[in-house]
């Protein structure tokens, strides 16, 4: 067995928390990646997800592992990297898994104008894990998702991205110019994993709650098939995709707050900052904290303030 390859694998499934996401990001069939999985599990000698006809969760066990899959993945990359290209000059960066594709290639663009002779090497990763994987030294610097409580951590310009609904096309919903997150009850809802995002996850659910939605069930994940089948719905910014319908939330009660993070700084290291903060404003819609449009107070009679 290919440990490296099933440990993969295994990040990816752990990621999306759907085996039919992760089988269509790895560009494979579901089946073998199920197999793959099992034969992971029998050789580890544990269960690593608990699966349902309703949602795919992370053991005990699978919680603890995939910090290390995580990084014996990214090493072994590394090397065949150095043995692909030597060792050159690279910046290691951590961005979210769902930080759309065309964003992840518009920051790698935009550094390479004002850096050519630094190789930029993104991994995906989640915040709580770039925490953990900038103090090991596994990435150079992060794009990470506040709140963040991490001691010796210098935090770069903080960000302001608001979020709307993504609703399915065929949602009653859909027909609407602006939806209140009131008239989301009853509905499930889609969100980044909590292990993953945990000081982003608490706010939103707590500002929902506030603001009259106490989501049916909270899926985990990065991929958005749940949300095109019509099973639930997710926040996020705009975005025009086959099958889904962006709506802006009334009174844009949220909004991610995203900035870079490092722990050992250098002329490069703010250099992919500053060429970050430009092209997250210019290719993903955010803003910055001053210039951020005021949100709209604006509440359905009987709504929780």
């Amino acid at each position: 067995m290919d440990l490296v390859r099933h440990l993969h694998y295994f990040t990816v499934v752990a990621e999306e928390l759907h085996f039919g996401n992760a089988a269509i990001r790895l560009g494979m069939a579901q089946p073998p990646l199920s197999q793959r999985i099992k034969r992971l599990e029998e050789e580890l000698g544990v269960r690593l997800f608990d699966r349902s006809a309703r949602q795919v969760r992370l053991t005990e066990a699978g919680r603890l592992l995939l910090g290390e899959a995580r990084e014996i993945v990214a090493r072994v990359e590394r090397l065949r990297e150095l043995a692909r290209h030597g060792e050159g000059t690279a910046l290691k960066v951590g961005v979210p898994p769902d930080l759309a594709p065309a964003v992840i290639a518009a920051l790698v663009a935009g550094f390479r104008d004002s850096h050519p002779e630094v190789r930029l090497a993104p991994a995906e990763i989640w915040t709580a894990d770039q925490v953990t994987a900038l103090a090991g030294g596994t990435i150079d610097v992060g794009i990470v998702r506040h709140p963040v409580t991490a001691p010796g951590l210098t935090f770069g310009q903080m960000l302001i991205q608001e979020q709307g609904v993504l609703l399915a096309d065929g949602d009653d919903l859909a027909a609407r110019a602006e939806v209140h997150l009131a008239d989301l009850a009853g509905r499930e809802l889609l969100m980044p994993p909590k292990e993953g995002e945990p000081g982003m996850h608490a706010e939103m659910l707590a500002e929902c709650r506030q603001r009259g939605y106490v989501p049916a069930v909270v899926h985990e994940g990065s991929g958005l098939g749940l949300v095109m089948a019509g099973a639930a719905v997710a926040f996020g910014p705009r975005l025009a995709a086959p099958g889904l319908v962006w709506r802006p939330l009334i009174g844009a009660p949220l909004a991610c707050r995203i900035s870079t993070a490092w722990r050992v700084g250098s002329e490069i290291v703010a250099g992919f900052s500053a060429a970050a903060v430009r092209t997250l404003k210019e290719s993903a819609g955010m803003a910055e904290r001053s210039s951020a449009p005021a949100r709209r107070v604006s509440r359905r009679p009987g709504a929780l303030a």
